[in-house]
This record gives structure tokens, sequence and C-alpha cells, in this order.
């Protein structure tokens, strides 16, 4: 059996990992697995990869989508390399992952498989393909992707659009390449996001949910110096993302959770650039952002609680991540977020309300965080470990070709 997987990246963000694992794992299992994707922390070259594109091809593209939205409307020429690349391949199933980034022309893609009648795997990692642009709507509050989009309330957001609204185009371009693929599974990595995809395009498609794992041989409690070079060995520490904490709908509860810490609490808010470092609070400490998982291991480990305001998510990493090094998390319970908390060791609590989740935070403050450590990472070993989940992609691969049956 031969898969070829299509995303993104390879190796770099959430999907490249992910996207690694399933690969090394099917290789593992006796399945030829083939990676094709536009960018890699890694030059690195192996017979089984596939680069679609360059970085001059990515800019066009990035700045000719700036007009009506319309990403992955470009890179004709990638596109049409990468078909004769599958075609040379002949995969028996090709999974699709993350399809924005300014690399592929899916119309183009959709239509070549559905031609080929190529067995197909789409996974949901954002709402971006069953919606006419946007990655996620709560926030929003819209409801438009159900019936036929335009009049997009984030057209200038997620995949901005200067000059006009193609919203409407782009999701009955969505409706119709991915009808007419006769042999399409779709994966929803949270039972939200599966719900969610199978409400439209995907209704008529078998889906199943594989929840995002994570490298709990990795992510385990670990000891760092962080506390000493930062000179907050007794303190309580809470750790937060600046993409969340610091975005403006979450300012004021930020400054209100570091103000009830009190003088022996501090908030440490990794992920920030120059720009989001300016007027914080004293008890603030800002990291800057980075790709190296070894740093946020150490800082996963070192905090007394995670807490995460998120307000829409395909299922929240951070929060997994978080608890398989043993520390507890506080997050708003909303979208796929809801799904990564027991509600015993970590809790959720109603999206917005800063009051319950500060409430939680000083109730771990109170209990110590070393009653909850072992009880985090047990829930996460059995819900979220990376092999265990990712076998599962390995036996819907079998099942599809009609290898084995497919098990959860």
């Amino acid at each position: 059996m031969k898969v070829l997987q299509i995303n993104a990246v390879y190796e770099m963000g959430s999907t490249g990992h992910i996207v690694k694992d399933i690969h090394k794992l099917a290789s593992q299992n006796g399945i030829d697995s083939h990676v094709a994707f536009a960018m890699s922390l890694s030059d690195e070259e192996e017979p089984s990869f596939y680069r679609i594109g360059n970085v001059l091809d990515r800019k066009i593209h990035a700045f000719l989508c700036r007009f009506g939205g319309k990403q992955a409307y470009f890179s004709h020429c990638a596109t049409r390399s990468l078909i004769k690349y599958i075609k040379k391949l002949k995969p028996d199933i090709v999974h699709l992952h993350n399809l924005h980034s300014n690399y592929i022309h899916l119309n183009m893609l959709l239509e070549f498989l559905a031609k080929s009648d190529i067995k197909t795997i789409v996974t949901l990692h954002d709402c971006w393909l069953y919606t006419g642009g946007c990655f996620h709507y709560t926030i929003a509050n819209c409801n438009r992707w159900l019936e036929d989009c335009g009049a997009c309330p984030k057209r200038k957001k997620d995949t901005p659009a200067y000059l006009y609204d193609a919203s409407k185009k782009i999701l009955r371009d969505r409706k119709k390449y991915f009808s007419r693929i006769p042999n399409l599974t779709m994966v929803g990595v949270s039972e939200w996001m599966r719900s969610e995809g199978a409400k439209t395009i995907f209704a008529k498609h078998k889906s199943v949910t594989i929840y995002n794992g994570v490298d709990t041989g990795f992510f385990q409690p670990t000891v760092s110096d962080f506390r000493a070079r930062y000179g907050i060995e007794e303190k309580f520490v809470v750790l937060g993302a600046a993409n969340k904490w610091l975005a403006s709908i979450n300012r004021k509860a930020l400054e209100k959770v570091a103000k009830e810490l009190g003088a022996d609490g501090v908030f440490v808010i990794f992920g920030c650039d120059r720009e989001l470092k300016k007027d914080l609070p004293s008890n603030v400490i800002p990291i800057d952002y980075t790709y190296d998982r070894g740093v946020m291991r150490e800082l996963y480990s070192m905090a007394d609680v995670f807490a995460n305001c998120t307000r829409e998510e395909s299922l929240s990493l951070v929060n997994i991540e978080a608890q398989a090094c043993g520390t507890p998390v506080v997050t708003y319970r909303n979208t796929g977020a809801q799904e990564t908390i027991d509600n015993e060791s970590s809790f959720s609590v109603e999206s917005g309300n800063v009051e319950a989740l500060l409430e939680k935070i000083l109730y771990i403050k109170k209990t110590g965080k070393k009653i909850h450590t072992e009880k985090c990472r047990q829930f996460v070993l059995n819900k979220f470990d990376r092999d265990k989940n990712y076998e599962k992609y390995v036996n819907l691969y079998k099942s599809i070709c009609q290898i084995g049956e497919y098990f959860q």
C-alpha cells in the first residue's frame, strides 16, 4: 500500500509534526509512505519527500490572493508539477492536511483526484476547507458557511481580501470539487471539528474523529533552571500564550488575573514579539516566540498552572502538552478545547467568564500543583498519546484499501 500525505509544512508547526509522526509510524507498519510539502525547517531530502513550488511562487500567490481572499487559487505550475509527481508515484491514498499557506491550486488538485478516482482522506485541522476562506468562525458568531457565505465578517482577517469578497464563490467551489471525489473520508481532529465539517461539504462522506496526539515520552515533567534565571523560585507561576492573552479581547482579563495573583504570583507569557511586550503589568514576564519544543517542555513543567483564554480551537495541543508535563490547565470551554480537559485534574469554564477562570487558577494555587500532576499526565496518556492515536490513521489506511477493519 502506498500513501501520500500533502501538507503546507513538514516538521514545523503543529501540522508539520503531525504529518511527520504519521509518516514515520506508517513506514514502521509496512506502508510505503510519502510526503509532499511546501516548507520545512530542514533542507534534508529523502526519497519519500516531494517539495511543492518555491519561495517566489508562494510570495506571488500571497500577493494575488490579497485582492479577493482567494487563497489556493494560484500556484498553477507548482500544482501541475505535483500532479505529475502523483501520476508517477501512483499512491493508493492521498491524505490531505493543511492546504492553505499559498502553495497550491486546490480546485486543480481536487479535480485531478476525482478524475483519477484516488482514495482521498481529508483531515480538518481547522475550518478553512468547508468555509469560504476563514479558519474559524466562532468568535465572529457567523453561520453563513452553512448556506452560501458572502458578506464575510472576517473578510480582512484570516485570509485578507482587500478589494472584494469572494467567499461565496470559494464555498461554492469547495462544494463542487469535493463532491466529485467518489471515495473520500473526512477526519476531524476533535469530535467538534468532525461534527462541524459533517454539517455541509462533507455531510455525504464517511467521517471519523482521530485526536491529535503528543509525544508523551518527550513532553513529560522536566527539571529546568527557568525559575532561578528569572528569580521566581518561590512564586506561584501562571503560564499562558501571547497570541491569546495579549489579543485585544483578552487584555483586560490579563490585567485582572495578574492583579489578583498577588505579590507571590507571576504570569509568564510565551510567544511575545517586541510590540506585544509593551505596557504589560509588572508581574507579567514576556518570553520570545520559539520553535524549540525543548524550551516549551521546560516552560510547561516549571509552571504551576497553564491558563488558556482561547475563544476557538480545533483541539488545542498546548492544553495537552502542558498536562503531559504534569501541569494542570484552566481553559475556556468551547469548540475543540473542551475535549482536552477532564474537569478533575484540569478545568474548563464558560468562555469569557474571567471570574470563573480566575477562581479555578486560585483553586490550584490553594491546593498546590502536585495533587493534580499524576492525574493530568494519565489523562493525556489515555486519550492523547501520539502513537496510540496515529495508529488509528494506519488502521484507517488499511481499511480504506480493504486490508483490515478500521477501529477507534
